[in-house]
C-alpha cells in the first residue's frame, strides 16, 4: 500500500463532503497528489492510467463543485475513473483494482453510491444522464445530472443520437466533454478562460434569453442576432454543431486549470437546460512518458514509475492477436482484394504493423461498431475481402448490422473475433462469452474455434476462401505454444479432429478448452474431440461418437445457453440419438474480474474444474467394471 504520509491533503479525503470542506486555494494542491497517488499506485499494481492522469483536475473541480451523490456524475467508458475512485472513499484500495475480490476496473452500482451508471463500453454516458435527468424532473427532485463524455467515446454514433434528443428537452443536463485527442492550442488560455467564464456567467445567459423574447416579434433582425452570436462564438470556440444540437456550448476550457474549471462549473450549475461544457485535457498528463506515448501507456501493467520501463516477462510465443496480425500481413502480401476494419483496437487487436505496411487497405472507424460492419458489408457487396478485427464484447454492439447487413446478404466479411471467453482483470463488461449463442442462431455464417495458434492460422485463411460470411473466435493471450506453419492451407468445413480414442466418454471441445481438458481426458482414458467448427458441426463423426460412448461431454469457454453444447444437444435431439450428456461452459451468471485464470477457475474451466467434473460424471454414469481373477 501507498504511503499516505506523502499526501497531507488527500489523505484527509475520505469523501467528497471532505473535499468540500477545503478552501478552494487547496484544490491544486490537492490535484498534485492526487496525480502522484495515482502514479505510486498504478506503478505498483497495473491498469488504466494515461486516461485518468488526464482528468484529475476535472474530477476535482466536479466533485468540488457538485453535491455528490445527490447529484449524478456519469463517467463515460470508466478508463478515467480511477481518480473519482480515490475521491470517494475508496483510495485506500486502489492498488486492488482489477484483481480478484478488488476494486472494478469501471465504475459499478454494485460497488459505490458514487458510480451511478456502471459502464465498461464507450458512449452510453449521455443516454444515461439524460434519463436521470428527466427522472428527476418527474419526480421534482431538485438534482444536477453530469456527464462525462471523452476518450474517444465522441467517435460513436449513441453519443450523437443522445445528444440530438436531449438538446430538443429541457431536461437540465450538463455534457462534460473530456478532448484527450489533441494537445492545448492558442485559443486553450487566458483569453478563452475568461470567454468561457462570461459565456457560463448570469449576465450573459440572461442577455441571452432575453434578447430571443426580445427579437421574437422580429424575425430577420433575430436572425441577423442569431448568426451574429454564431460568429462571435466561433470567433473563440467551436461550438456551433452542439448550439445547433441544441445545447448552450461552452468552452473550450484548460482542463488543467482547476480554478478556472470551478467557476465555470459554478456558473454552469445555475443554468437551465442542456448545457455543454468542452474541455481540453492531455492525456497521461503529469508522468512525461504517459504523455509522449498515450496509447502505450493506457493501460500498462506494472511499471517503474521513475525510469518508465513497463514491467514484463519476455514472450516464449506470440500471443493469439500476433498470430492473427502476422497472418494479415502475409495474406494480404497474396490477397489484393483484402482489406481491414478495426473499431478503434489498432494496437488490441494486432494490427499496428499491417497499418504500417498496407495503410490505404487499413480502416480504423473509431469507437463505431455499428458503422465498421456495415462499411465491411458495403466493401464486400463491391468485390473485396474485408477482415473485421474485433473484439467479441465489442461484436456484441452491432448485432443488428450482423444480422441484417452481413448474413442476410450472405456477404463474405471474415470476422476475426479476439478476447472470446473470460478476458480477466477487465471484468465482465470485456467478457466474449456470448458471441457463439448469438452467431450459432444465424444463417450463413461458418463459425470456428481454434485450439491452438497455428490452427487459428489456418482457420483464418480458410474462412478468407470462402465466398459467405465467417468467423474466427479465439481467446486473449497465448496459446498451447505450437509451431506455426509459414504454409496456409484450407481446413475442411465442418470437419472435426480425433485428438484421441478412450473409452466409454467421448469429450468434444471447442477452442482453448481442447487443451484445458486435456491432461483430464488423458487420466482417464477418454475420447478427446478438437471439434473446430461450431458451424457447420461435424454431424457425422457426433453421431458416431454416440454409437461408440456411453456418453458425451461438451466443453466451451462460451456461454452455456444456446452455445456449442446445445448445438450437438439439438443434433441429437433431431435424430433421436438418447445418451447421456453433459454441456460445460460458462455458467448463467457474470464472472467477476479477476486474472484469466482465476476467472476460468471461477467458472469450473481450469484444469482443476474440469477433472472434478468428469470425475462426477464419471461417478453418475459409469460405474467401475468388476475386473477379473489374476488381474
Amino acid at each position: 500500500m501507498t504511503d499516505l504520509s506523502r499526501f497531507p491533503l488527500l489523505s484527509r479525503i475520505n469523501s467528497p463532503d471532505d473535499l468540500r470542506a477545503l478552501p478552494e486555494a487547496d484544490l491544486k494542491k490537492v490535484a498534485d497528489e492526487l496525480r502522484a497517488y495515482l502514479i505510486d499506485t498504478v506503478s505498483n499494481v497495473g491498469g488504466h492510467f494515461a486516461a485518468g492522469l488526464g482528468v484529475v483536475e476535472l474530477t476535482v473541480a466536479l466533485h468540488y463543485v457538485f453535491n455528490t451523490p445527490y447529484d449524478r456524475l456519469v463517467w463515460d467508458v470508466g478508463h478515467q475513473a480511477y481518480p473519482h475512485k480515490v475521491l470517494t472513499g475508496r483510495r485506500d484500495r486502489l492498488y486492488t483494482i482489477r484483481s480478484l475480490k478488488g476494486l472494478a476496473p469501471f465504475p459499478s452500482r454494485a460497488e459505490s453510491e458514487y458510480d451511478t451508471f456502471g459502464v465498461g463500453h464507450s458512449s452510453t454516458s449521455i443516454s444515461a444522464a439524460l434519463g436521470m435527468a428527466l427522472a428527476a424532473k418527474q419526480k421534482g427532485e431538485d438534482r444536477h445530472v453530469v456527464a462525462l463524455v471523452g476518450d474517444g467515446a465522441m467517435t460513436a454514433g449513441l453519443a450523437f443520437e443522445a445528444l440530438n434528443h436531449a438538446g430538443s428537452l429541457d431536461a437540465d443536463l450538463l455534457v462534460v466533454l473530456n478532448d484527450n485527442d489533441m494537445s492545448i492550442s492558442e485559443n486553450v488560455g487566458a483569453l478563452s478562460n475568461y470567454f468561457a467564464k462570461v459565456l457560463s456567467g448570469q449576465v450573459y445567459a440572461h442577455l441571452r434569453e432575453g434578447g430571443k423574447k426580445a427579437l421574437s416579434i422580429m424575425p430577420p433582425v433575430r436572425e441577423l442576432a442569431r448568426r451574429s452570436e454564431e460568429f462571435m462564438k466561433g470567433m473563440v470556440a467551436p461550438g456551433t454543431l452542439f448550439e445547433e444540437l441544441g445545447f448552450n456550448y461552452i468552452g473550450p476550457v484548460d482542463g488543467h486549470d482547476v480554478a478556472t474549471l470551478v467557476t465555470t462549473l459554478r456558473n454552469m450549475r445555475a443554468l437551465k437546460g442542456p448545457q455543454f461544457l468542452h474541455v481540453v485535457t492531455r492525456k497521461g498528463k503529469g508522468y512525461q512518458p504517459a504523455e509522449q506515448d498515450p496509447i502505450k501507456w493506457h493501460g500498462p501493467s506494472a511499471f517503474n514509475a521513475a525510469t518508465g520501463e513497463i514491467t514484463q516477462k519476455a514472450a516464449a510465443s506470440p500471443n493469439y492477436s500476433d498470430v492473427f496480425g502476422q497472418w494479415l500481413c502475409d495474406m494480404a502480401e497474396r490477397e489484393p482484394r483484402l482489406v481491414a476494419i478495426t473499431p478503434a483496437m489498432r494496437e488490441g487487436s494486432g494490427l499496428v504493423e499491417f497499418a504500417k505496411r498496407f495503410p490505404e487497405r487499413y480502416f480504423d472507424v473509431g469507437i463505431a461498431e455499428q458503422h465498421a460492419l456495415t462499411l465491411a458489408a458495403g466493401l464486400a457487396s463491391a468485390g473485396l475481402k474485408p477482415v473485421v478485427a474485433i473484439y467479441s464484447t465489442f461484436l456484441q454492439r452491432a448485432y443488428d448490422q450482423l444480422v441484417h447487413d452481413v448474413a442476410l446478404q450472405n456477404l463474405p466479411v471474415l470476422f476475426a473475433i479476439d478476447r472470446a471467453g473470460l478476458v480477466g482483470p477487465d471484468g465482465p463488461t470485456h467478457a466474449g462469452s456470448f458471441d457463439l449463442t448469438y452467431m450459432r442462431c444465424l444463417p450463413n455464417l461458418v463459425l470456428m474455434a481454434p485450439a491452438d495458434e497455428d490452427e487459428c492460422r489456418q482457420m483464418l485463411y480458410t474462412g478468407m476462401l470462402l465466398d459467405q460470411p465467417a468467423s474466427v473466435r479465439y481467446p486473449r493471450g497465448r496459446g498451447p505454444g505450437v509451431q506455426i506453419k509459414k504454409q496456409m492451407h484450407a481446413l475442411p468445413i465442418g470437419k472435426a479432429e480425433i485428438r484421441r480414442r478412450g473409452k466409454n466418454v467421448a469429450v468434444l471441445a471447442f477452442g482453448p478448452m481442447v487443451e484445458a481438458s486435456r491432461a483430464s481426458v488423458d487420466a482417464l482414458n477418454l475420447t478427446l474431440v478438437n471439434m473446430r467448427f461450431v458451424k457447420p458441426l461435424d454431424e457425422s463423426l457426433i453421431l458416431e461418437l454416440a454409437a461408440s460412448h456411453d456418453s458425451l461431454v461438451t466443453i466451451e469457454d462460451n456461454a452455456i445457453a444456446g452455445g456449442a453444447g446445445s448445438a450437438v444437444n439439438e443434433l441429437l435431439v433431431s435424430r433421436d440419438v438418447r445418451i447421456a450428456i453433459l454441456n460445460l461452459g460458462l455458467p448463467d451468471r457474470f464472472i467477476e474480474h479477476g486474472s484469466r485464470e482465476e476467472c476460468l477457475k471461477l467458472a469450473g474451466l481450469d484444469a482443476v474444474g474440469i477433472r472434478r467434473s468428469l470425475d462426477g460424471w464419471l461417478a453418475a454414469h459409469h460405474q467401475p467394471q468388476p475386473q477379473a481373477a489374476g488381474q
